[in-house]
């Protein structure tokens, strides 16, 4: 029997990649640089929310687990990827 926060972590994740392969088919139909880059930008406001989300699910699960310093680190390591990504 699968946990329920693992099929909530996978669902995120198969509803990300259907996004993806929707855009993907919808560059190709626009057929035009300027409108692909638009939907691209689109997607990359979605990825970092889907990490934030997967990664929030998966710490709740683990909370009961996990100490409160190593929880910290882990909570650091995700600020310093979203820092890493949205760093201009």
């Amino acid at each position: 029997m699968l946990n329920n926060i693992v099929m909530s972590m996978a669902a995120i994740r198969v509803i990300s990649g259907c996004l993806e392969i929707a855009a993907a088919l919808i560059m190709l139909r626009l057929n035009q640089i300027d409108k692909a880059l638009l939907v691209n930008s689109g997607l990359a406001v979605v990825g970092p929310f889907v990490l934030l989300a997967t990664t929030t699910l998966g710490l709740a699960g683990l909370a009961d687990k996990l100490s409160f310093s190593k929880m910290l680190w882990i909570l650091a390591g995700v600020g310093l990827i979203f820092i890493g990504i949205l760093k201009k």
